[in-house]
């Protein structure tokens, strides 16, 4: 599932709303909003999630969220190091062999991390 995904559902749920429903009223079909919300379709499009925000009718912080969980929320990731050093290459495909093997307190971990990090200013 993807953050996108699980929001999804739970705004869904919170409404009682079935997949069914939304699917028809969205008109789209069903699997397409379960693949969705199980991460197994690509990022949703601008225009979709305007008319789920509209479906639900959700308004400012709601709306930014449901945004930018949508622009993280691509489950088939690439990482493209060219250029980057050996050491960021062995990283990236590490990563990418065992990120099935990380719980959520590793993942969490990691993220923290990398919050840590402050981005390098260009010279």
């Amino acid at each position: 599932m993807t953050p996108f995904g699980e929001k999804l559902r739970q705004l869904r749920e919170a409404r009682g709303v079935t997949l069914s429903q939304m699917a028809e009223a969205l008109d789209v079909s069903a699997a397409y909003l379960s693949a969705l919300e199980h991460g197994r379709r690509g990022r949703p499009t601008f225009a979709f999630i305007q008319r789920i925000i509209g479906y639900f009718n959700v308004i400012w912080d709601e709306a930014e969220e449901l945004q930018k969980l949508a622009a993280v929320s691509d489950p088939r990731v690439t990482l493209d190091t060219a250029g980057l050093s050996p050491k960021a290459t062995h990283f990236a495909n590490r990563i990418a062999r065992e990120i099935h093997r990380l719980d959520e307190g590793a993942l969490d971990e990691l993220d923290a991390v990398l919050d840590k990090r402050k981005p390098r200013k260009a010279k």
